[in-house]
C-alpha cells in the first residue's frame, strides 16, 4: 500500500491568513499595511510571533529584511522561501502574505512530523516589495542582494515625505544582522498570479520560469495655462492633452510590438485641474514591461521619441526621469522543472509561465538558482479587496512548496 504524500493543514494555513489580513485592514475589506508604517510594524509583529512558536531562530538585517531559520543536519547554504507582507493601500489579503506564511505552514508541517532535513530552510519576509510607499519596489531584496546601497536605500523618502532609515528605526525594524545573511543554495516563492492566465485555462499551478522587465519612468509636461473657451485650438500649450496623447501612443506601442509587451499610463495628475482651465502641467507616470531586454529598449526608444515630438508639435516642455529599471529575469530552469514534477506527482495540472508582476524572486535570482511557484487569482484580480484564491489552490501551491523544498534541501 502507497504512503499518501505530505501534505499541509489547508485549514490552519487559511486561519494565518485571515489572521495577518485582520492588521490595516479597511472598511472596504481592503488590506492596507504600506511598507513601514504602523500597521506594517504589526503585521512584522505577528509574523516574527509566529516564527519563534515554530522555533526559528529570527534575524532582522539592517534594511528590515525578516528571516526565520530552521537548521538542517548540515551546516551549509540554506534554502529559501518567502515573499513578502506590505500591501498597496487597497490590497488583497493573499499578495505577498501567502508566500510568508505558506513558508511557514511548510516549517509547521515538518516540524509536526518531526522531519529534519540535510539543509537548513530559512523563511524571508523582504521590506517595502511593493514600492507603494517608498521606491523603488521590491526595496528590500535588492538591497539584499546588492543592487542597491543601504546608503541609497536609507536616504530614500516616502511618498508622504518620510525618510526610509528614519521609519525602520521608528517601528523597531533597524536590523543588525549581516547583508546579505544568507547565501542560499536556492530560493523558491509562492505566490498569487495576480493575473486571469490559470483560472481561465482552468489550471491549478503555475512553474514561474521567467519575469518581465520593468521600466518606471514620471513624466512632467509643462505648458502653459488659459481660458478654455477664449483660447483658439491652434495657440494652446495644453498639458492636458498632451498627458491624453501619452496614453493613447502607451497603447499604440503595445499593438505595434505585440507579444509580451504592455504599456501602461498608471497615475496622471494635472494642474489647475478646473474644467474651464486649459491645464498648465501634468505629471504622469509611465511603466513599460516586456520579457525581452532589447524589445524593452524598443519600447523606450520609441516612447523617448514621441515625447521629444510631441514637445515640438504642442510647444511644451516635457522632461522624464526614471523611478525604476529591472532588466528580464530567467529563472533557473533546474528549479522550476523540480516544481513542475513535483506538482505533477502529487496530482495537480501545471504549466510554464511567465511572472508579469515583478517579485523578490527576480532580486534573488541574482545570487542563487531560484523560481516561482504560482496559484491562480480568480478572475485574475489582485491589488483590490476583491481578490481571491480557493482555498484547494492555495493549498495545493502550498503542497509543492513544501515537497519543493525538501528536494533542494535533502
Amino acid at each position: 500500500m502507497t504512503t499518501p504524500p505530505l501534505r499541509v493543514n489547508a485549514q490552519r494555513l487559511m486561519h494565518h491568513l485571515g489572521g495577518l489580513a485582520e492588521l490595516g485592514m479597511t472598511a472596504e475589506g481592503a488590506s492596507c499595511r504600506l511598507a513601514l508604517t504602523n500597521e506594517d510594524r504589526l503585521g512584522r509583529d505577528l509574523v516574527v510571533d509566529w516564527m519563534r512558536d515554530l522555533g526559528l531562530a529570527i534575524s532582522i538585517d539592517p534594511i528590515g529584511n525578516i528571516f526565520g531559520y530552521r537548521a538542517g543536519t548540515d551546516d551549509t547554504a540554506p534554502v529559501m522561501t518567502g515573499s513578502h507582507i506590505d500591501t498597496v493601500r487597497t490590497g488583497g489579503r493573499y499578495d505577498g502574505n501567502y508566500g510568508v506564511l505558506g513558508g511557514l505552514e511548510v516549517i509547521r508541517t515538518l516540524n509536526e512530523m518531526g522531519i529534519t532535513t540535510r539543509r537548513p530552510l530559512v523563511v524571508a519576509v523582504f521590506t517595502n516589495e511593493e514600492g507603494a510607499r517608498f521606491q523603488p519596489d521590491m526595496l528590500g531584496s535588492l538591497a539584499y542582494v546588492g543592487g542597491l546601497t543601504l546608503d541609497d536605500a536609507y536616504a530614500t523618502r516616502s511618498v508622504d515625505g518620510k525618510v526610509l532609515r528614519d521609519e525602520l528605526s521608528r517601528i523597531g525594524y533597524l536590523g543588525t544582522a549581516a547583508m546579505p545573511l544568507y547565501m542560499p543554495h536556492a530560493f523558491v516563492e509562492l505566490h498569487i498570479e495576480q493575473g486571469p492566465i490559470l483560472d481561465i485555462e482552468g489550471i491549478t499551478l503555475g512553474a514561474v520560469r521567467n519575469l518581465q522587465g520593468i521600466s518606471w519612468q514620471e513624466v512632467t509636461i509643462v505648458g502653459q495655462s488659459n481660458h478654455a473657451g477664449t483660447t483658439p485650438m491652434y495657440l494652446r500649450h495644453d498639458a492636458g492633452y498632451c498627458a491624453a496623447a501619452i496614453g493613447h501612443f502607451l497603447r499604440q506601442i503595445a499593438k505595434d510590438l505585440g507579444g509580451t509587451q504592455v504599456s501602461t499610463m498608471g497615475a496622471v495628475t494635472l494642474h489647475p485641474n478646473l474644467i474651464n482651465v486649459i491645464a498648465a502641467r501634468a505629471i504622469v507616470t509611465i511603466d513599460l514591461r516586456n520579457t525581452d531586454e532589447a524589445l524593452l529598449r524598443d519600447a523606450e526608444g520609441r516612447f523617448a521619441n514621441f515625447l521629444e515630438q510631441l514637445a515640438l508639435d504642442e510647444g511644451v516642455q516635457i522632461t522624464s526621469r526614471s523611478l525604476a529599471r529591472f532588466e528580464p529575469v530567467q529563472f533557473d530552469p533546474d528549479v522550476a522543472d523540480l516544481i513542475s514534477r513535483t506538482a505533477d506527482r502529487l496530482g495537480h495540472t501545471c504549466c510554464a509561465m511567465t511572472s508579469g508582476a515583478g517579485h523578490d524572486a527576480q532580486m534573488m535570482a541574482r545570487i542563487c538558482p531560484t523560481a516561482m511557484i504560482f496559484v491562480p487569482s480568480i478572475k485574475g484580480i489582485s491589488h483590490n479587496p476583491a481578490e481571491h484564491t480557493e482555498p484547494e489552490h492555495l493549498a495545493a501551491g502550498a503542497d509543492v512548496l513544501l515537497h519543493t523544498l525538501l528536494e533542494l534541501a535533502r
